[in-house]
């Protein structure tokens, strides 16, 4: 899987996380694809968060990375794609390489935990569950909200304020509703990963100061399927935030191992 001139021109495409958006990628994307050399990066939004945050969002993984792949059909962007893609993200990405494996190049899982081969405690930590409520129930103090998903989700000392003051402008214009809040949470404790590896070269990384997944979970993933793996010393779940750099590095030299180093 070397990353050679046609490799390049294959479109990179982000997932985020639960009740995240396109726009909280942040200064990552444009620096990660500086970084790779990638042509194209695209950001997608999951159904109902975003562009999309008015539509209602699928029960289930495998109806969201259908979505997903339509949305790309209707853009006319064509597969081969590879896909860099974050904690629910990371499921979507899971089930899009079962779904259609002759579609992808390439997964970079981030920071994820499916069934079966983590335990629920470990896929959710206990106490993240208090937030992850309190989200659900959407509070109406946005900043108080964005500043506990802060805690919950990163480690580094720079993020502060005019990050929290992002967050809630994003909140504000593309409200995530409690509903659909839900069902992804759902979609998510009810997903389960293929036993096998998809044959879809894959890395995967995780961060030792994850304070939603643990990191175990990840280990265990790559682990089971055989593929690449590279752990953060200290970043939180965030990872592409708290040290995106990190990321593109561990991106680019995996590209550069080629298939032999990748696994899977």
């Amino acid at each position: 899987m070397n990353d050679d001139g046609a490799g390049r021109d294959v479109p990179w495409v982000l997932l985020r996380g639960l009740t995240r958006e396109s726009h909280h990628w942040g200064e990552f994307a444009p620096a990660f694809a500086e970084r790779i050399g990638a042509a194209r990066v695209i950001a997608l939004d999951l159904p109902g968060s975003g562009d999309a945050w008015r539509g209602a969002s699928p029960w289930r993984v495998e109806a969201i990375a259908a979505q997903l792949r339509a949305e790309l059909r209707r853009r006319a962007i064509a597969p081969p794609y590879r896909v860099l893609a974050l904690s629910l993200g990371a499921m979507v990405a899971c089930a899009w390489a079962a779904l259609a494996p002759h579609e992808l190049q390439g997964l970079v899982l981030v920071n994820t935990s499916v069934r079966p081969f983590s335990p629920f405690t470990q896929r959710l930590r206990p106490r993240a569950y208090g937030t992850l409520l309190h989200l659900l129930m959407g509070a109406r103090d946005v900043h108080a909200r964005e500043r506990a998903v802060l805690r919950l989700t990163t480690r580094s000392p720079a993020h502060g304020d005019a990050l929290v003051e992002r967050w809630a402008a994003i909140r504000r214009e593309r409200p995530v509703a409690a509903a659909n809040a839900l069902r992804q949470l759902v979609a998510a404790a009810r997903f389960r990963a293929a036993s096998r590896a998809p044959a879809v070269p894959t890395l995967v990384l995780a961060s030792a100061g994850d304070a939603l997944v643990d990191p175990r979970c990840s280990q265990r993933l790559a682990a089971a399927w055989g593929a690449a793996f590279a752990l953060h010393p200290w970043a939180g779940h965030d990872l592409p935030l708290d040290d995106g750099a990190w990321v593109a590095t561990q991106v680019a030299q995996w590209l550069q191992r080629g298939a032999d180093g990748a696994a899977r």
